[in-house]
């Protein structure tokens, strides 16, 4: 089939003007266009030559195309010719598909409108071609510099690690960072969370895939389904993860040797009402700051007017939570100045990591205790010239979580020889080991400070007015999440230790002294939350430290 050349398509349109416009529409439209031609014995031989050519002179026959369907148009300019109905309309008659389309330049309205004469061709409006052409130009490259001053500042905004709180885990199968958080924190952290990130979307922590039996999961388009809909409750829980992660890096930053544990506390569980933006129950502090140290395993906190002081030699556990509509954040590490420490909190933080590992749906709790034990105590600490055998603490152990409730029923121990229970799916689980160099046992001693309300207390009749009233306000700011005394100040609470006592008493709080191995010895502690999602494992808690 003969092609029509530029030279012909201009002697045409001269022809043209002598001649009706009916006519001149049938002559000017190219002669593959003709529906006729389409209808023939002959139409694949004229598809195969049309793909020919389009293979050669593909750009000349798009030039051709567009001056065949609007011979009274003056311009040819990519920005007005190739965003136009007709452009579009040949492209996928051709079978091009639309591939040199450029649908991303917009097409002005007052550029091109339609000819009176009822033909539905397109006319110019523009006096000039050369005119109209150096605009488009300019146009276009104003528009090439916007898009490439766009594209390198959201390159900037994704790998600047200062856009959130910089966090990538290397075992980690995605990041821990979210583009969408546009603000950077400042130093001391005082901008809330809800501010860095606008869109509402939060971190999620590590995944780790299920192994054996549970592979299926990791592709089960039902399981994938079940977490879409559980989106909301995990949201909430990274967003109290993201607050974790961003107050411990700080209060890190800040410790040293010499400070006061109650001005530690204190800030660190402002940093946490500031970042989370506290809100009554809705969100705050899951349980007050557990800062224990040497043989001190947990549960201890400095009441008001305490003066203990941090030493160079101390090991510290520092173990505190937040939480978002009661979705609980556990998490704890350790600090030691003195490097002769380290083989002791690194073996409390590898064995909290192979507890992780061996964590999972339908697995039994015993043996994750005895993977536990096994790594914990194939390590050895010397402390002053002599070695110490790490031990496992036998009567402390990790648990399950729920909304509002610290523990939740099951216990997973650290040592071999546990229950039977299995983990289950959508369980939360804080995953806890403690190493000591003691005798790895823990008994209750020294003055207490934390307090819980029981979860399952019913209605339990009072008799003292000053307990009810204590009552009315624990169940106002903590329900059944757990407290201290330095809370309760704070509240403004004054000569309450009677109606406190009264209320343990009753059975309506129970207190928690702090658990302590034997004197002179050293614990260490490492704790992350695990949430089983119905496809795969989530370390909630997991940062870029540990």
């Amino acid at each position: 089939m003969p092609v029509l050349s530029s030279v012909g398509l201009h002697s045409i349109i001269l022809i043209s003007l002598s001649l009706p416009p009916q006519t001149c529409r049938l002559l000017l439209r190219p002669l593959w266009f003709n529906p006729a031609l389409f209808l023939s014995p002959d139409f694949d031989s004229l598809r195969s030559e049309l793909e020919s050519y389009l293979a050669s002179r593909n750009h000349d026959l798009i030039d051709l195309i567009i001056r065949g369907y609007r011979p009274t148009s003056s311009t040819s300019t990519p920005s007005s010719s190739t965003s136009s109905p007709t452009y579009a309309c040949a492209c996928l008659r051709l079978g091009m598909a639309g591939e040199d389309l450029d649908e991303n330049i917009p097409c002005e309205e007052n550029d091109i409108v339609e000819s009176s004469n009822g033909c539905g061709e397109a006319t110019e409006q523009s006096p000039t071609v050369e005119k109209d052409e150096d605009e488009d130009k300019d146009v276009s490259k104003k528009k090439k510099k916007k898009n490439k001053s766009k594209k390198k500042k959201a390159q900037t905004e994704l790998t600047d690690p200062q856009t959130t709180s910089g966090k990538t885990d290397p075992q980690s199968t995605s990041g821990l960072t979210n583009p969408q958080s546009k603000s950077r924190q400042t130093d001391p952290p005082s901008i809330p969370l809800i501010d860095l990130f606008p869109h509402g979307e939060y971190p999620e922590g590590e995944i780790q895939q299920y192994r054996d039996d549970n592979l299926w999961r990791t592709t089960s388009e039902e399981k994938r389904e079940l977490e879409r809909l559980e989106k909301p409750l995990y949201n909430s829980v990274r967003r109290a993860a993201e607050v974790h992660r961003q107050v411990r890096k700080y209060i890190r930053s800040i410790l040293k040797p010499g400070m006061l544990m109650t001005d530690l506390c204190e800030t660190l569980e402002n940093t946490v009402r500031r970042l989370i933006s506290e809100n009554g129950l809705e969100a705050g502090i899951a349980f007050p700051t557990g800062c224990s140290l040497n043989w001190v395993a947990a549960h201890w906190t400095p009441n008001t007017g305490d003066k203990t002081v941090l030493q160079y030699d101390d090991v510290m556990k520092l173990d505190f939570g937040t939480h978002v509509d009661g979705h609980i954040v556990d998490c704890a590490f350790t600090v030691a100045f003195n490097p002769m420490f380290n083989p002791l909190l690194e073996a409390s933080r590898e064995a909290t990591n192979t507890g992780i590992k061996e964590s999972g749906i339908d697995v039994r709790l015993c043996d994750v205790g005895a993977a536990i034990q096994e790594v914990m105590e194939s390590y050895e600490v010397e402390i002053n010239g002599k070695v110490f055998q790490v031990k496992s603490i036998r009567n402390l152990n990790g648990h399950s979580i729920g909304p509002y409730q610290i523990h939740a029923g099951k216990s997973v121990p650290i040592v071999k020889g546990g229950e039977q229970t299995k983990m289950e799916e959508g369980e939360f689980f804080a995953i806890e080991t403690f190493a000591s160099t003691g005798k790895g046992y823990v008994r209750e001693d020294l003055e207490c400070s934390h307090y819980m309300k029981n979860f399952d207390a019913g209605h339990i009749p009072l008799r003292l007015p000053r307990a009810k009233q204590l009552l009315a306000t624990i169940n106002k700011n903590f329900s059944t999440l757990a407290f201290c005394r330095r809370y309760l100040d704070r509240l403004g609470e004054t000569k309450y230790l009677m109606a406190l006592k009264n209320l343990c008493d009753a059975g309506i709080v129970q207190p928690y002294p702090p658990l302590c191995d034997v004197k002179g010895s050293y614990v260490s502690q490492f704790e992350h939350t695990i949430l089983l999602r119905p496809t795969c494992k989530e370390v909630i808690s997991r940062g870029d430290d540990y």
